[in-house]
C-alpha cells in the first residue's frame, strides 16, 4: 500500500505537469496558426485518446514524459518524410522564428507560472511554521551523526550562517548554506565563539530525506505528558506535567539529556529528581536495557507561526519558487566541478520516495510546485531534444539570419535524444543502486 500511494502520488503529480507544459506548447502553436498533429501525456503505447479538430488527444502508458507534435517540426517522431515536402503556411517552419521561440518557450513559461501559483497559494494559506535563530540561540542545537561529522556539538548556539543572519532551522541545513563557498557556521560554544566550517561536497550527506533527520535539530525543553501502563514511570508514580530536572545528580533540562541519561544508566538502578508544581521530588527506579521507563513528553518549545496577506504571499511564494531554480543551478555547476556527486542525480524511484508514502495534499503540492520550478530550469538547459536546444537553434537562426538545415537540426536531435535516453538510465541506475545500498 505504502509503495502504490507513492507510485500514485509521482504519476499524479507528473501528469499535472507534464499536461501543464505539453498544453503551453499547444496553446502557442494554435495562437501563431500552427497545425498540432497530437496531444500526448506519456509516452507511446497509446493507452486511450481521442481526436478533436485537428489534434489527437492521448494518453501513453509510459508516464515518464509527454508530448506535442506540431506539423512542420524536427522533433522525436524524427518524420523526415514530412520535412522533405514543402513547406506548408500551417507548419512550425513556415513562421517567424519570433513565432517559433515563444512556441519553444511555451512549456517552460507553463511550469514556471505553474510553480510559482502553486509556491504562492500554500505560502497563502499555510503560512510558515518554524524554529527560529532566537530559539536557537537560546535553547542551542541537538548534533546527530552528520553534524557531528563536522565538528558541532550537542548545546551549540549557531549565531550565522557565512556571517549573515538566518531566519529558521531548515536554513541551517539548505542548499544555499551547503552549496555556499568556504561556507561556515558561527557557533556560540559554553560562551567562546568559534566557527565550524562547511567541508566542500557536505551536501553529499544529505542524499535522501532520512539523512536530513540526521543533522541537527532544536534542543527541546520537555515535560511529561502520558504514562505508558504497567511501565515503571507508573510504578515510581510520575504524573502528567511532572518536569524531571536530574537523574543520578545530572542536571535536565532538555529531552535530548534525558536520553543521554537514560542511555548512561540503562538497565541499572538510578535516582530521579522532578518538578511537580514547584515541589521538588526524589524517587528511585529501575532503567531499562533500552534505556526507556515509560513516558511521553510534551514538547515546551513552540515554534513561530507566520500567516501572511495575498500581497505578500505573491512576493514571499515567488522568492520560494525561484529559489528553487537557483540551488540547483549552483548544484548542477557543482556536479561538473565534482564537488556534488552524480550519485544525487534521482530518478522516478526518487522522486516517488521524496513524495513519501503518506498522502499529505500539503507535501504533495510543495513538491509538485518544486517539480514543476526544476522541469522548466532542465528543460530551459541547451541540449538538443530539450526546449532549451530548440530556443538555442532559434536564437542564433534569429541573430544571424542563417537558418540551421533541416538534416543538421535531424542530427542534433538525435544525439540530443541519446544524451537524455544515457541520463535516464543513469537516474534509474542511481536510484536502483540506493534502495539496495540503503542511500
Amino acid at each position: 500500500m505504502d509503495t502504490l500511494i507513492m507510485v500514485g502520488q509521482l504519476l499524479l503529480g507528473l501528469s499535472i505537469l507534464v499536461g501543464l507544459h505539453e498544453l503551453g506548447h499547444l496553446l502557442t502553436a494554435k495562437m501563431f496558426g500552427m497545425r498540432v498533429e497530437k496531444f500526448s501525456i506519456g509516452f507511446p503505447p497509446k493507452v486511450i485518446g481521442f481526436q478533436w479538430g485537428e489534434t489527437e488527444y492521448s494518453i501513453g502508458a509510459i508516464p515518464l514524459g509527454g508530448f506535442v507534435k506540431i506539423s512542420g517540426m524536427v522533433d522525436e517522431s524524427m518524420d523526415t518524410e514530412q520535412m522533405n515536402a514543402e513547406p506548408q503556411p500551417w507548419e512550425f517552419r513556415s513562421k517567424p522564428a519570433w513565432q517559433r521561440l515563444i512556441v519553444m518557450l511555451g512549456g517552460i513559461i507553463v511550469n514556471v507560472v505553474t510553480g510559482i501559483l502553486i509556491f504562492v497559494a500554500l505560502v497563502y494559506q499555510k503560512g510558515e511554521t518554524y524554529y527560529s535563530q532566537e530559539q536557537i540561540i537560546e535553547h542551542g542545537i541537538v548534533a546527530y551523526d552528520i553534524g557531528k561529522q563536522i565538528g558541532l556539538q550537542d548545546g551549540d548556539k549557531i549565531l550565522d550562517i557565512n556571517g549573515e543572519p538566518y531566519q529558521s532551522l531548515s536554513e541551517l541545513s539548505g542548499g544555499e548554506a551547503l552549496l555556499s563557498t568556504d561556507g561556515y557556521y558561527t557557533v556560540d560554544r559554553d560562551g567562546e565563539i568559534i566557527k565550524i566550517k562547511i567541508p566542500r561536497g557536505f551536501i553529499n550527506s544529505f542524499s535522501n530525506e532520512e539523512s536530513m533527520t540526521n543533522f541537527i535539530s532544536i534542543r527541546m525543553p520537555f515535560e511529561i505528558l502520558e504514562i505508558t501502563k504497567g511501565s515503571e514511570a507508573e510504578r515510581i508514580g510520575l504524573q502528567k506535567g511532572d518536569k524531571i530536572t536530574a537523574i543520578n545528580g545530572q542536571p535536565i533540562n532538555y529531552f535530548n539529556e534525558l536520553q543521554l541519561a537514560l542511555a548512561d544508566a540503562a538497565n541499572t538502578e538510578a535516582s530521579l529528581k522532578i518538578n511537580r508544581g514547584g515541589q521538588e521530588l526524589e524517587k528511585s527506579f529501575s532503567v531499562s536495557e533500552e534505556g526507556t521507563i515509560g513516558f511521553l513528553i510534551n514538547p515546551l518549545l513552540e515554534p513561530v507561526s507566520k500567516k501572511f496577506g495575498f500581497a505578500e504571499s505573491i512576493t514571499k511564494g515567488t522568492e520560494k519558487a525561484f529559489g528553487v531554480v537557483i540551488i540547483n543551478a549552483k548544484a548542477l555547476g557543482r556536479m561538473f566541478t565534482g564537488e556534488v556527486s552524480a550519485k544525487n542525480v534521482s530518478g522516478p524511484i526518487g522522486m516517488a520516495k521524496i513524495y513519501g508514502n503518506k498522502w499529505d495534499w500539503t507535501k504533495f503540492w510543495s513538491i509538485t510546485g518544486l517539480i514543476s520550478m526544476i522541469l522548466a530550469f532542465m528543460n530551459l538547459l541547451p541540449i538538443p531534444a530539450l526546449d532549451g536546444g530548440h530556443v538555442v537553434f532559434l536564437l542564433y537562426e534569429m541573430i544571424s539570419g542563417k537558418t540551421p538545415s533541416d538534416k543538421f537540426l535531424e542530427n542534433a536531435q538525435k544525439v540530443g535524444m541519446v544524451m537524455l535516453l544515457a541520463l535516464m538510465v543513469f537516474a534509474i541506475g542511481n536510484d536502483i543502486l540506493k534502495l539496495f545500498t540503503g542511500g
